[in-house]
């Protein structure tokens, strides 16, 4: 990363597309559509209209909505299942009257912090949380038993954060919900396949834009042609706290395109050379053990599981890795087990190469220091 005036520290990210680390480096080119737009002006009603048919074009869809990031698409989607097209509800949000449905069916292993509650964002589009099962264990009549008719709609979240064993699967949550009339809303910020939730039959499906299509600050709900009008009403509500600009409109589509064009086995076989080389390069530091792990929400992302001969050891190098010039970043979901995991997918060669000597020497120098 360059030097810039705001003494900032350089980064190597080895998370993975996290807020946290600024999500995603944008490509040249999407950075000159985001350049080229700000120094424009448009109509934005227009914007959004040309948005929702690139959105489509590219999810399977019948229709998209821009947001400013992967929450706001909670909230705007919860929003529009309650108020549809009705523009005093859409002007009541998150106020809602007590005769209109508003209950959002979810999983209780789905009632995950994703860096804040998603109950919250639920809540901040109008909506009443009602969780469903055990934390390790829905079945199929919890959930049936649990839509009623003060449903508004069914959310079903998949991320690496939701509990993943004894969860009903999405297309089981799409059947039970359709059979019963309500829609099914997926969270899908982080996922990588743009269409299988619309394919499966879900209502509204919703992606971050910085996630894994690289694009600047953004998200987008896609779905049903009506439900996504009234995603859309909520920016005359609730959802002009949220409003996204041109440049990143014109950003995200851009970054849409490219990725849609990519060629994603080419993209998984570099992702698997580049973990395999760091194996290894990293296999012969003292105190841990190299191993390569898949992703556990299975996205099939290789990652370098890096296990240290302690909890502690992990915890006290892991800092020492944060505080470092440039700092290195790792997935750290599973420290409290003294296991970090490297992620590919940020990482440029260059960076990759530094990789194993930063470790080494993080490693030996909390050692000498005990």
């Amino acid at each position: 990363m360059s030097k810039t005036n705001f003494s900032l520290r350089p980064i190597i990210n080895a998370s993975g597309k996290m807020t946290a680390l600024g999500a995603s480096a944008v490509s040249a080119e999407v950075a000159a559509a985001i350049a080229g737009a700000s120094c424009k002006y448009v109509v934005i009603e227009e914007l959004l209209e040309e948005a929702s048919k690139v959105i489509a074009r590219y999810t399977g869809a019948e229709a998209g909505c821009v947001t400013c990031g992967a929450a706001a698409g909670i909230v705007i989607s919860v929003a529009a299942s309650i108020t549809k097209d009705n523009l005093s509800l859409i002007e009541s949000i998150p106020f809602v009257p007590d005769e209109v449905p508003q209950e959002i069916v979810m999983m209780r292993g789905h009632n995950i912090n994703f860096g804040a509650p998603i109950g919250q964002m639920v809540a901040l589009g109008g909506g009443k949380l009602i969780e469903v099962g055990q934390s390790n264990s829905v079945s199929g009549q919890h959930l049936e038993q649990a839509i009623t008719a003060r449903t508004a709609a069914v959310l079903y979240v998949k991320s690496h954060h939701a509990v993943q064993k004894g969860m009903l699967s999405y297309t089981e949550v799409i059947k039970t919900a359709r059979q019963k009339g309500v829609p099914v809303i997926i969270d899908a910020a982080a996922e990588e396949d743009l269409g299988a939730y619309i394919s499966a039959g879900a209502d509204l499906v919703i992606y971050s834009g910085g996630k894994a299509i690289e694009g600047p600050t953004s998200g987008l709900i896609c779905g049903k042609r009506d439900l996504i009008k009234s995603c859309l009403g909520q920016y005359r509500g609730v959802g002009r706290a949220m409003k996204i600009g041109k440049e990143n409109i014109i950003g995200l589509l851009t970054a849409l395109q490219r990725y849609a064009n990519l060629d994603h086995r080419d993209v998984k076989s570099k992702l698997h050379q580049r973990v395999d080389q760091l194996l290894q390069e990293l296999s012969g530091i003292d105190y841990i053990q190299v191993a390569k792990m898949e992703d556990e929400a299975g996205r099939g992302i290789p990652r370098v599981e890096v296990k240290f001969s302690n909890p502690g050891l992990a915890e006290k190098v892991v800092r020492r890795l944060e505080a470092g010039t440039p700092a290195l970043f790792t997935r750290n979901h599973y420290l409290n087990l003294g296991i970090i995991y490297i992620d590919p997918r940020p990482l440029q060669d260059e960076e990759c190469a530094l990789i194993p000597p930063v470790l080494k020497a993080a490693v030996e120098e909390v050692k000498n220091g005990e």
